[in-house]
């Protein structure tokens, strides 16, 4: 089981990018808008870097639904090797066996 501080950190940067998306992909538009002034588009990129550090997508880390562990998860899932290996033995996934050769 992770440390729940780690888990609470990474909520908090789901939370702050979902709430600075709108901002942020208006932000890097006019970033990147050829139209616009070098001034205008520099002062974009100030603004852009004003932002809360963590309300970017980049810096989330998938972690596991149920243990909260950082590493070994399978997207599909959102479960980590562990935890996907145990539900899979209980049954508890549909269509998914433990593989016998």
């Amino acid at each position: 089981m992770a440390k729940k501080s780690a888990i609470e950190k990474e909520k908090k940067r789901v939370r702050l990018a979902n709430k600075f998306a709108a901002k942020r992909t208006a932000l890097k538009a006019q970033a990147k808008d050829q139209t616009l002034s070098p001034e205008e588009r520099f002062n974009a990129r100030i603004k852009l870097a004003k932002l809360p550090r963590n309300s970017a997508p980049v810096r989330q880390r998938l972690r596991c639904k149920i243990s909260g562990r950082p590493r070994g998860n399978y997207r599909k899932f959102k479960l980590s090797r562990i935890a996907l290996r145990e539900l899979a033995s209980s049954g508890q996934i549909p269509g998914m066996v433990k593989s016998s050769w």
